[in-house]
């Protein structure tokens, strides 16, 4: 029987992603996308592991952004980043509903599902962006991750209260992972800070978290949810804790592992499941879906990015548009209704990851950040 060659294939995208990230100086992610867009079009598909490994990468992707977050600046500064995260969320929501049903004839349902996965700035390329270049450290970096957040909890729940049907494990899932929360804080400080398990090479403070984000994904499972807003909490309430001299180092023990081997496979494989077969058919509506997209997520940041951060307003709105993770969730959840068609899935997802590559490439080529601004 031949071996699997998926591994060895999956592998090389990997590897080589990084070395083209080296050379040429951009985000990683950006080349984990277009390999597995290029991987796609010759035929090769993800194997249902790498699908799991993809889905669990885009939560440990959301739980890493919550531990960049720093809490009390956010809390300074909420009134701002909530404004302009209302705007980044209702423009593109506004204009790709109206757009889909009224330009492009699409059903309500389609319409409403599109508008929702248009609306979000991606969590993952964001995170991904800012980490690889240090800004996740720097003041505009981490209100750029508050304003992420913000907007994207708009659009869970806007995803939830359209179209998912909760059930009984719904209650289940939100008094066990909101119980959780509460606690964790003061729980997970003593196993992060017990001198028995410093330092081991088991990694009992990796393993914990893993365990608590694949509760999480199980939970959000059973009660027709998704994961990312509790996992992104998690990652609010560890934040403090990373931020000591003696817990800093498992949090980059964790980026580690995760940026060697899980993640990767959330960005391969989102671009894997784009048809390229379909978006060439419609190409005038994928060019011009995009178009809306931006254009109004341009017109909800630019002048409040001005305002705020005046000195990078470009990097900042041009971050602010990209797309991704929760995206892919309604676009998925759409296809798997029946609430969108395998054309119409096809033209999303491209434009969804058309506008995690492009806005990207842009502020990292010709808008890098300036020197650190005055807070608000």
């Amino acid at each position: 029987m031949e071996p699997d060659k998926i591994p060895l294939i999956a592998g090389l995208m990997i590897f080589a992603a990084s070395l083209l990230s080296l050379r040429l100086g951009l985000s990683v992610a950006i080349f984990e996308i277009l390999l597995g867009l290029t991987a796609g079009s010759l035929g090769l598909h993800a194997a249902d592991w790498m699908a799991y490994i993809a889905g669990f990468g885009g939560i440990v992707l959301t739980f890493l952004s919550g531990a960049e977050v720093d809490a009390k600046l956010l809390k300074e500064n909420f009134r701002q980043a909530a404004t302009l995260s209302l705007f980044s969320f209702l423009a593109p929501f506004a204009a790709g509903a109206i757009f889909c049903r009224y330009a492009a004839g699409w059903s309500p349902q389609a319409s409403l599902i599109t508008g929702i996965a248009l609306s979000e700035t991606s969590l993952a390329v964001v995170y991904s962006v800012l980490t690889e270049t240090g800004l996740s450290k720097t003041l505009t970096g981490k209100l750029l991750m508050a304003c992420t957040f913000l907007t994207n909890t708009l659009t869970a729940l806007a995803l939830s209260l359209a179209f998912l049907k909760p059930n009984p494990y719904t209650l289940l899932f939100l008094g066990v992972s909101g119980g959780f929360l509460v606690f964790a804080g003061r729980f997970s400080a003593g196993l992060l800070n017990h001198p028995a398990l410093s330092g081991k090479v088991i990694e009992p403070e990796i393993k914990y978290i893993f365990f608590v984000l694949l509760a999480f994904i199980y939970l959000a499972e059973l009660g027709s949810s998704q994961a990312m807003l509790p996992a992104f909490l998690f990652g609010l309430v560890m934040s403090g804790h990373f931020a000591s001299t003696k817990a800093a180092p498992v949090k980059n023990r964790l980026r580690t592992v995760a940026y060697a081997f899980i993640t990767p496979f959330f960005f391969i494989v989102a671009g894997m499941k784009v048809s390229l077969g379909a978006l060439w058919g419609a190409a005038g509506l994928f060019a011009a879906l995009f178009a809306v997209k931006q254009a109004a997520k341009f017109a909800g940041v630019y002048f409040l990015a001005g305002k705020y951060f005046p000195a990078n307003r470009n990097y900042f709105t041009l971050l602010m548009s990209t797309g991704l993770t929760f995206g892919l969730m309604a676009a998925l959840f759409g296809l798997k209704g029946g609430l969108l068609n395998a054309e119409q899935y096809s033209v999303l997802t491209g434009v969804l990851i058309a506008s995690a590559v492009i806005p990207t490439f842009v502020a990292q080529r010709w808008f890098p950040p300036l020197e650190e601004e005055d807070i608000l």
